[in-house]
């Protein structure tokens, strides 16, 4: 019956994982968002022949452009380590089940 608490935490995991799927997706909608803000900014730039080095709102885009980028690495590397436990849960409960049904045979 051990297998059905590893099949919980299995779940438990899945769960976790969807979340932070969500939320990559969050992220990469920003990070979208962001750098078309960029692209307007440093087009504006161009025409108006301005440094965007000298622009407050391109330097906060690009600080926010680069916590997204981070914050993208972070939910990648999250979402591998679930992914892998999930995986290793899978297949402990798929081994549980298999010896309990072979002993399940063995006793009668």
């Amino acid at each position: 019956m051990s297998f059905l608490a590893v099949d919980a935490q299995k779940s438990l995991f899945i769960l976790q994982r969807n979340q932070l799927q969500y939320e990559q997706t969050l992220v990469m909608s920003t990070a979208n968002f962001v750098t078309q803000q960029m692209s307007y900014i440093a087009e504006w730039a161009e025409e108006n022949e301005e440094d965007l080095d000298d622009n407050p709102e391109y330097v906060a885009l690009q600080r926010e452009e680069e916590y997204l980028e981070s914050r993208q690495d972070t939910l990648d590397s999250q979402i591998q380590l679930l992914d892998n436990e999930i995986s290793s849960l899978k297949t402990l409960v798929n081994n549980n089940i298999k010896n309990s049904c072979g002993l399940n045979l063995i006793g009668s």
